[in-house]
């Protein structure tokens, strides 16, 4: 019952820090629209509620948010001034998120004074710290910058053509029309005219669609003048026109004025806080002066007593010296043993990083030929031998894939990602997703969803359904003959601020009292007994409990023994007015599909793994070609006609997404699949940038294998540069 009496003021704080959050997200597209004076007034707006509650992560947020903005308008010594109160609070905390925007704001400096190499060095740094895809994107934006200047122009068109189909939740369009100039820019510099017009249209037709006024500008300056270079000078004078009506009606001194005032209003209003606050210190240096000039005149008085005493005094006095000695020999021990303890965290994590990413090849090939041999036809005695194979490699792979979930967390690679979604329908896919273990325990699982939930809400949708996942598959597994009950309710809606609680119930074996308080730790399953009859890895409930942290949220427990039992949670979430997310119905159904005459390509360095690919194709009655590397694979790719390309991420020479990229620059419709053994550094979202239509974790099973060539082949996706 423990949500039942938690602080009020802890919900008021988790529901500031939600309004906090929007006023981030206003003000970035108000400055993406170059509405610089309202993108000002709403990070005033967050900065106060951060003070207001002491959460220095956000009041970190915002210095930095105000830095970025003042250098916009290009008020230098305003952003380092804001650059630098960030700083003093960061030397206090652990902020990972924190430090690597640091880095991108200094990067972003050194770049406006042209020291790119530094600039791109602070940028590694700071991809380093956090993998938060907002910020990532942003990097990889002024890295291909920086490559436009140096020149390394393979190296920027790279991270542009990646970037023109991000999938930033906040920022999608903005990055990707900045991603077009930075193209434009690079066929400019190297004499391609014709192709820089193509890429400016495109780019003009983004920035006018979201008002980005300032791109909208840049567009039409360029374009004047390539058409200019072109000889099309009709189009040039229209481009010309445009761009002074834009002079004269977006940027005009009435704007300007308003944007520059309170520009001087904010910086003028936190700076006299500062003042405050640094005259309320001296104010209490002054006071504490006062206290030292009695003492010392107190002091002066008892001279004579203390002089009587100077012997002892002396000796105590060296007493007191050895302490101190002793004492910075502790510390210094102390902080050794720190250093000792931070440097085996982070070698246990890049330990743990690399063998569950190095675990998952080998694994491919005994899943993989464990599936062949069951499919053709073996004996009954073999059968029971391929099948105890099977379990163990799929016990083995949900293993590693526990330890590498919980090692991303341990690492701060994972953040919440804010992304618009339909609740019901997420719990619709988990629910599907389990029900072939729900049939095998004869298990029922029951939805109880509340219809006051609104239909749009903006939360890390993915994250959660990890987490019901864990509970349910944990209820299950404990459930033979039974019932999974999955409850969603609303519990409190202010505006657009809303709070869900979630509830994941069972009638299953139950946990003993003495064995509740240690459920919820690493490899923790109540009992010895219960691991040796029901197996798991007891990571599941870590991972659940890990996660929750992440949405400053924690798990609650009742159970009783041979009764069954009752997770319990709540999650602050944004409800969306958007009526683009409705509420459907959601089937998750595998289909059959006819692959006979199918002819792709599989790219793959590993021999062991080219042969099992070709026969699971081979089995489905599909032809194809093997490449070695990615080198190859593009040169065959524009040789030949292939229906899907299987591509390996990791491989030596040319990596899968760098292959994915050149592919893409002449053929955009092939389906191509990245197959890749994940590990802790990798972002799914670098593969879709790419050019992936889909990612197939290895080792994979192969009904998910067939499910998703079938998918891409006859229903295919738009691919990232089409």
């Amino acid at each position: 019952m423990f949500y039942s009496w938690q602080p009020i003021f802890g919900q008021k704080e988790v529901t500031t820090r939600a309004k906090i959050e929007k006023y981030f997200i206003d003000s970035r597209a108000y400055k993406n629209q170059d509405k610089i004076d309202l993108a000002l007034e709403s990070l005033e707006k967050s900065l106060a509620l951060a003070l207001e509650i002491d959460d220095e992560k956000s009041i970190i947020d915002g210095y930095h948010e105000f830095s970025l903005l003042y250098l916009k308008l290009n008020k230098i010594d305003q952003s380092i001034l804001f650059w630098d109160r960030a700083e003093i609070i960061l030397k206090n905390n652990e902020y990972p998120y924190g430090s690597a925007v640091h880095k991108y704001i200094d990067a972003i400096h050194l770049y406006k004074q042209e020291k790119y190499y530094l600039a791109n060095f602070e940028l590694d740094k700071a991809t380093q710290m956090t993998n938060v895809r907002n910020l990532t994107l942003h990097i990889l934006l002024a890295k291909g910058f920086i490559y436009l200047e140096l020149p390394k122009y393979d190296e920027a068109i790279k991270h542009f053509n990646s970037l023109i189909v991000n999938k930033d939740s906040d920022e999608k369009d903005y990055i990707a029309t900045r991603a077009y100039i930075g193209l434009t820019e690079l066929k400019l510099k190297t004499n391609q005219p014709e192709k820089a017009l193509q890429y400016a249209k495109q780019g003009l037709e983004i920035a006018e669609k979201n008002k980005f006024f300032n791109e909208i500008r840049e567009f039409n300056k360029i374009l004047s003048t390539l058409n200019e270079i072109l000889g099309n000078y009709e189009a040039s004078l229209i481009y010309s026109k445009k761009l002074i009506q834009i002079n004269d009606s977006v940027f005009n001194e009435s704007k300007i004025k308003t944007e520059i005032n309170t520009a001087n209003n904010t910086e003028f209003t936190l700076l006299n806080n500062i003042i405050s606050n640094q005259n309320q210190e001296i104010e209490k240096l002054k006071e504490s002066g006062s206290r030292t000039q009695i003492v010392i005149i107190l002091t002066s008085a008892f001279l004579t007593i203390i002089s009587l005493l100077a012997v002892s005094l002396y000796r105590n006095n060296q007493i007191k010296l050895k302490t101190n000695d002793l004492l910075q020999t502790k510390n210094s021990e102390l902080e050794a043993s720190r250093d000792a303890a931070v440097k085996a965290m982070e070698t246990k994590t890049n330990f743990l990083s690399t063998v569950s990413h190095e675990l998952r090849t080998p694994l491919y090939a005994v899943t993989g030929l464990t599936h062949l041999l069951l499919e053709e036809n073996p004996s009954e005695s073999q059968k029971e031998h391929l099948k105890a194979l099977k379990f163990s490699g799929d016990y083995l792979l949900s293993f590693i894939n526990d330890i590498l979930q919980l090692n991303k967390i341990d690492a701060d690679k994972l953040e919440p990602v804010n992304t618009e979604f339909n609740l019901k329908r997420v719990l619709t896919e988990v629910i599907s997703s389990l029900q072939q273990s729900a049939k095998e325990n004869d298990t029922k699982i029951v939805l109880e969803y509340d219809e006051n939930i609104p239909n749009s809400l903006l939360s890390d949708s993915m994250k959660i359904s990890q987490i019901l996942i864990n509970l349910v598959g944990n209820g299950l597994k404990f459930t033979k003959g039974g019932e999974v009950t999955v409850i969603t309710k609303l519990t409190k809606q202010v505006n657009e601020n809303v709070t869900i609680y979630f509830e994941v119930k069972d009638n299953g074996i139950g946990i003993a009292k003495d064995q509740v308080i240690n459920i919820f730790d690493s490899f923790e399953q109540g009992s010895i007994q219960i691991n040796r009859e029901y197996g798991g890895t007891g990571l599941g409930l870590t991972i659940v409990k890990s996660l929750l942290g992440l949405f400053n949220s924690k798990i609650n427990l009742k159970s009783e023994l041979g009764k069954g039992s009752s997770f319990f949670f709540e999650i602050d979430m944004l409800s969306k007015s958007s009526d683009a997310i409705k509420d459907i119905t959601f089937e998750v159904a595998n289909q059959e599909f006819n692959f006979k005459g199918l002819h792709l390509l599989i790219v793959e360095d590993n021999k062991i793994n080219q042969v099992i690919t070709k026969k699971m194709l081979l089995k489905k009655e599909m032809t194809c070609d093997i490449a070695s590397n990615g080198t190859d694979a593009v040169e065959m790719v524009s040789q030949n006609k292939y229906d899907a390309i299987l591509m390996d991420i990791h491989m030596p020479g040319i990596s899968g997404d760098e292959a994915t990229i050149l592919i893409r620059k002449f053929n955009k419709q092939v389906p191509i699949i990245a197959l890749t053994a994940i590990s802790l550094d990798d972002s799914l979202e670098v593969f879709y940038a790419a050019g992936c239509n889909d990612v197939v974790t290895k080792p994979f099973k192969p009904e998910v294998f067939y499910q998703k060539i079938g998918e891409n082949i006859f229903f295919p996706k738009s691919t990232a540069n089409s």
